[in-house]
This record gives C-alpha cells, structure tokens and sequence, in this order.
C-alpha cells in the first residue's frame, strides 16, 4: 500500500531532508514515525500526501509513483488519502456539519447522500450532538474530532495523521489516540506523527527517524490501548 525505496529528499539550499530511507506499510498497518523535530517525519508526509516529490527514489501510496504523478492524477491520489492536522485546520464560519460536508462538495459527491455521510462520521467520532456546533463553541478535542471525521468521510484508504494530539492535554490526547484505534480497528491503513513517547507507547509499529534516517523499524508486542468514553456521552451537550 505504502513502499518507500532509496528515498532522498534534498532541499535547494542543499540539505538533505531524507536520505535513503526504505520502508513498506501494508494494507491495514497501525504505524508511527516518531523522531526529534527536523527528523523526517514531515517531509515523509508531504511526500506521501504529494506535496513534494522525492529527489531520488521511489515512493508509491496506494498503487500511485509519486515521482512520475502527472497534475492530474495528484487530486486522485489524495481522494484515496484522509488527512488529520495538528492545528485541526476548520473553517470557522462554518458548523462541524458543514465543514465535513464541504470536503464532500470539493471532491463532486451526489448532494443527495452528504447529510447521511456527514452523520455517520460524526456519529463514528462520538460529535453527532455536536454537528450544529461552530468550531469557537467545541473543545480542543472535539475540534479534532470534527477534523478525523472530515478525513474519515471519503471513506480513504489511508488515514495520515500529523501530531493529531499535539495541541491537546493528555487525557483529551488519550480520547483522540482511543478515536484512531478505533478506525485502525475498523479496517483503516493509519499512519500517525508523533514526537511524544507517552502517545508513542500506543504503537503496533514504530519507525523511528533520526537526522533523515531509519533508526529502527520495530513491531511492539504489547501496545497500550487507549479508552474512550462511550460516544454519545461525548457528544452531549
């Protein structure tokens, strides 16, 4: 699903971003890529997102060669993607319901099926009380929980994920982390960036990068499973 190969990423003042970096994710991994700040970690993302194209190498998302995407071919790629930011990236005049339904309108869905889409992720996330919300009216958590919903409504093949819980308090930190076992569990591919070891402790697999390199590839046998409150119970008022 996901294969880097002898990747390089230099930058044109010289630096060099990555450098040979080689991993595969398969269909239905949970993994985190953990490492310091100017580790890697974002410019994989952008890489696998197709925001930037790799100076050597190959990667390949979801049967698409990153290098070789066409203009064309890169809003296909990412209607395959769901991404989740750490600064929850809503629109504020906007309700949760609306900002979900409107990356629904951008990819073309028929209008007759985005409310029932819309409620059934917001219901997923625990939010379905919440869709008349405006994001100034929802928590830091709930705002992120609006903006995995967003991600999950396209129904991706892939959910990535960029420090999700990085502006959140731990136990908020610890609802979300239960939301994306929640997905993984239920099928997804989730790709998730974090420098917090606490939150890294949740990890089925972990890469961890260090100066534009693998520093180690590991499967953890014994993850730590975050709870979340029962849906409903987080989406009261």
């Amino acid at each position: 699903m996901i294969r880097f190969a002898n990747v390089y990423k230099a930058y044109p003042n010289g630096a060099l971003a990555l450098k040979d970096v080689t991993f595969h994710v398969s269909k239905g991994e949970f993994v985190f890529l953990t490492g310091h700040s100017g580790a890697g970690k974002s410019t994989i993302m952008k890489l696998l997102f197709a925001e930037q194209k790799p100076s050597a190498g190959e990667v390949r998302v979801s049967g698409y060669n990153v290098i070789a995407l066409k203009p064309d071919e890169v809003p296909r790629l990412r209607r395959r993607l769901g991404v989740v930011f750490q600064d929850f990236r809503l629109l504020e005049d906007r309700t949760a319901a609306e900002n979900i339904a409107f990356a629904l309108e951008v990819t073309g869905a028929r209008t007759d099926t985005i409310a029932a889409r819309v409620m059934r992720v917001l219901t997923q996330v625990g939010l379905s009380a919440k869709s008349r919300a405006y994001p100034r009216e929802l928590s830091g958590g709930e705002q992120q929980r609006v903006a995995i919903a967003r991600a999950l409504v396209n129904d991706p093949a892939i959910i990535l994920a960029d420090e999700p819980t990085g502006n959140l308090d731990s136990r908020t930190g610890e609802e979300i982390m239960a939301a994306f076992e929640a997905i993984w569990k239920a099928g997804n591919t989730v790709i998730l960036v974090t420098h917090e070891p606490d939150i890294a402790e949740h990890a089925r697999r972990v890469v961890r990068m260090r100066d534009g390199k693998i520093e180690s590839d590991q499967v953890n046998p014994n993850p730590r499973s975050a709870k979340l409150p029962p849906a409903e119970a987080n989406g009261a008022d």
